[in-house]
């Protein structure tokens, strides 16, 4: 004990015993654990891989000799064996292999993310998540109201037309919607616009999508072009219509423009072929009336140019200010302005619809992991963000320039170069800084607003769009902080919540719905043909018409065609039930819709008759965009006879309709019974006396026999319980001229909505409804 000092300092003593102090604690942890967990149950779980556990290759490096360690021996001695050294220079390499499997479908960019998180499925020639694999409808309906949730919509088709601009914009008159009422102010570039396309002067007929129109806008300080500038000579792909060679003394004309045209990809052809039909007539038209002026309409397939993001929920705004860093000699004083604001920008609701942001920015893995943006506090309250005002300077990008995207077709490093970077940093997780040699990225920034026009439960967010080959490069950083990733059906319930029709299942009359619908009722007829016949719906006894797709011509009163009715149950019918079937050639089905609905219906009201008074409407609307007046053929009465319109379906008190549901009509006297019923709700009355008295929304009895045929006024395109509304929701579609008689009883009843009642198809209780107008 001689020599040893009388007291210790404690904090020097355990700086000099560190190491060993530390070596002893994962002793003592790994002790433990060796005795009761194996490597793969000490992994995080989203790095754990059921399937692959017994591969030591799959197991972090740091934890790969212990892994090693605990296999069984023979295994051990199989992994050890490297590649047989016959057939060796017949193997196929990891990039061959992928493409080879993309023959007959195309992956996008983040197509291996996705694979290993969600549910994939071939659809319109790309392999799509269609679902996440854990359950996520509910928590992705939270992120969308109240966080952040990303959709990859990279497989969208995008066309680019390069013309004068008096001639693309009699190109997209001619095909347009002519309700649309922002062409004017899109031409600018500084928003979008959201329309429906038609085939060539068809309008109304031959409704082919919703698209949505981009222009280019003109550099800052021309506003002219050449008068005899013609396209550049380039892709493959590109398709020309053109007039004659030009004289050498051409006259003036408009300045030359850019337009992306986007749309859904199953309907790519089709849209197309529509723009390249009303350019053909156009300058066509150009040619007679100006013979010696030279035009040229340039039409390209930029499908796989560009990637698309779309960030929706109040926290899109946060999520880009975080992940992506703007370059610093952007000298634009509004762009200046707008950059900072949106830290503070809670939803972009408060912005102008469809506003297009121009931007460069740094490679976003320089800083990952990312953070997202603060909303700053101004004492108790946020911070009101700066206003922002759509412009054309602030939409300017060199994303137009297919030059810029060909040159960052590949970024300059990959992420190993980067990750060599981070790691000589003395402070770890500190940002990389930019260097000279880093890429610059140009991209849009696109308001999106999903909302109906009442715009009561909307859902708003921005559309990213960057170049090809930076998809996984931008991922990571959008999702890091805690966005959610949705696949198609988070994408079609967000449509559903907001209240608006989602292509192609609510665009009855349309090429694409048919196709759709048929391939939904072969894989629902095959599920139900091997349910045992005690477990399934027996549709002929409940008196379901057509249980696997609407049929639209029987509603309508037009003539079932040939081969419709083979997946239609057989429902033999009274000759005084039967339906009064018109064999006129001239009734065709179409589809009303358009921001002016609500104002043609109440015009076409105000005609005594009213057939008449819609065809005035009609032709109003193609003269106001230079087309002619529909044909002498189509009668008034035909026009209204095969005219549907979207409605919105809110049940009274209970229920929730399903797909395909069936909407029937109710007469006077059943609809006074349910305003009755209603009132005594209101007032409340003892639930068993409501009961007793109509039994038709609360608790009731199943009934003898389902409603006549002849009752049947539509069908539900969507339906289900909506999350946002607490309370069953539906989309459907009805005749134009069974709207107005609903109308008309419904001011005799003294109530704002008309009612109906919806049974499920598979179903034996209606369930009462109030009916809206979409598009009001």
């Amino acid at each position: 004990m001689q020599g040893l000092p009388a007291s210790i300092d404690v904090e020097m003593f355990t700086e000099a015993r560190a190491y060993e102090i530390d070596a002893m604690q994962k002793a003592i942890k790994t002790a433990g654990e060796s005795v009761t967990h194996r490597v793969w149950q000490t992994l995080p779980r989203h790095l754990r891989r059921r399937a692959a556990s017994h591969d030591v290759r799959r197991v972090p490096l740091r934890l790969r000799d212990k892994a090693r360690a605990e296999m069984v021996p023979v295994t051990r001695r199989i992994l050890k064996r490297g590649r047989s050294k016959q057939g060796k220079t017949k193997q196929v390499s990891r990039t061959e292999s992928l493409l080879k499997r993309q023959r007959d479908k195309t992956w996008l960019e983040t197509h291996i993310w996705h694979a290993k998180r969600m549910k994939m499925e071939n659809m319109w020639g790309y392999r799509l998540a269609v679902t996440p694999t854990e359950k996520s409808f509910r928590p992705s309906h939270r992120a969308s109201m109240h966080g952040s949730i990303l959709h990859d919509s990279s497989y969208h088709s995008l066309i680019e037309l390069k013309g004068p601009e008096n001639i693309l914009r009699n190109v997209l008159d001619l095909c347009c919607d002519p309700q649309c009422t922002g062409m004017k102010r899109s031409m600018t570039g500084a928003r979008v616009l959201e329309t429906d396309l038609y085939k060539s002067g068809s309008y109304p007929f031959d409704l082919i999508a919703p698209v949505t129109i981009m222009w280019r806008p003109l550099p800052v300080g021309n506003t002219s072009a050449p008068a005899n500038a013609s396209p550049a000579e380039g892709s493959s792909k590109r398709r020309r219509k053109r007039k004659n060679n030009a004289p050498v003394n051409a006259a003036p004309q408009s300045p030359t423009r850019m337009i992306w045209v986007r749309s859904h990809p199953a309907v790519f052809d089709d849209v197309f072929a529509a723009l390249q039909g009303s350019a053909s007539l156009v300058l066509e038209a150009e040619k007679q009336r100006h013979k010696d002026v030279y035009a040229e309409v340039e039409i390209v397939d930029l499908r796989g140019s560009v990637n698309a993001f779309e960030i929706m929920g109040p926290k899109a705004s946060q999520v880009i200010k975080g992940a992506l860093s703007s370059v610093a000699d952007d000298d634009r004083q509004e762009f200046k302005k707008f950059w900072p604001s949106l830290t503070d920008l809670q939803t972009t609701a408060s912005l102008p619809r469809g506003i297009v942001i121009g931007m460069k920015v740094l490679d976003p893995r320089l800083k990952f992991p990312p953070k997202n943006a603060k909303i700053r506090m101004d004492g108790q309250h946020p911070a009101t963000p700066a206003m922002t005002f759509p412009a054309a300077i602030l939409s300017q990008s060199e994303i137009w320039d297919e030059e810029k995207r060909s040159v960052l077709k590949k970024p300059t490093y990959k992420k190993k170069d980067l990750d060599a970077r981070r790691s000589k940093n003395l402070v770890p997780g500190t940002p990389l800084n930019a260097l000279r040699q880093d890429d610059r990225i140009p991209l849009l920034l696109i308001q999106r607003s999903l909302e109906s026009p009442s715009g009561t439960h909307g859902i708003h967010g921005w559309m990213l769009v960057v170049p090809a080959g930076w998809g996984m490069p931008f991922l990571p950083s959008l999702m890091h902080t805690g966005t959610r990733v949705g696949g198609q059906r988070e994408r079609g319930s967000q449509a559903f919540e907001a209240g608006i029709a989602y292509f192609p299942r609510d665009f009855p009359c349309t090429k694409f719905y048919d196709k759709h619908w048929d391939e939904r009722a072969v894989k629902e007829k095959a599920k139900w043909n091997r349910t045992p016949p005690a477990k399934r719906a027996n549709f002929q006894k409940l008196g379901t018409r057509s249980p696997w797709r609407a049929d639209w011509e029987v509603v309508l009163g037009l003539p079932v065609a040939s081969g419709v009715d083979e997946n239609l149950v057989p429902a033999q019918r009274e000759p005084q039930d039967a339906i009064e079937v018109d064999k006129a050639p001239t009734v065709r089905p179409w589809l009303l819709r358009g921001p002016e609905v609500p104002t043609i219906l109440a015009k076409a009201t105000q005609n005594f008759n009213h057939g008449a008074g819609l065809l005035a409407e009609i032709n109003r609307l193609r003269t106001k965009r230079g087309m002619d007046v529909l044909d002498a053929s189509y009668r008034p009465e035909d026009l209204l006879k095969g005219a549907l319109v979207m409605v919105r379906l809110k049940m009274v008190s209970r229920g929730a309709p399903n797909d395909l549901a069936i909407i029937y009509r109710i007469d006077d006297d059943e609809a006074r019974k349910i305003i009755k019923e209603k009132g005594k709700m209101r007032e409340g009355a003892d639930a068993n006396e409501v009961c007793r008295f109509f039994p038709l929304t609360m608790h009731p009895q199943p009934p003898e026999a389902a409603p006549p045929q002849t009752s049947i006024i539509g069908y539900v395109t969507t339906g289900n319980m909506s999350l946002s509304r607490g309370e069953g929701f539906a989309i459907g579609a009805i005749p134009v001229s069974v709207l107005l008689e609903l109308r008309q009883q419904a001011q005799r009843n003294e109530e704002s909505h008309p009612l109906v009642k919806i049974r499920d198809r598979a179903g034996m209780v209606c369930r009462a409804a109030y009916l809206e107008l979409l598009d009001s």
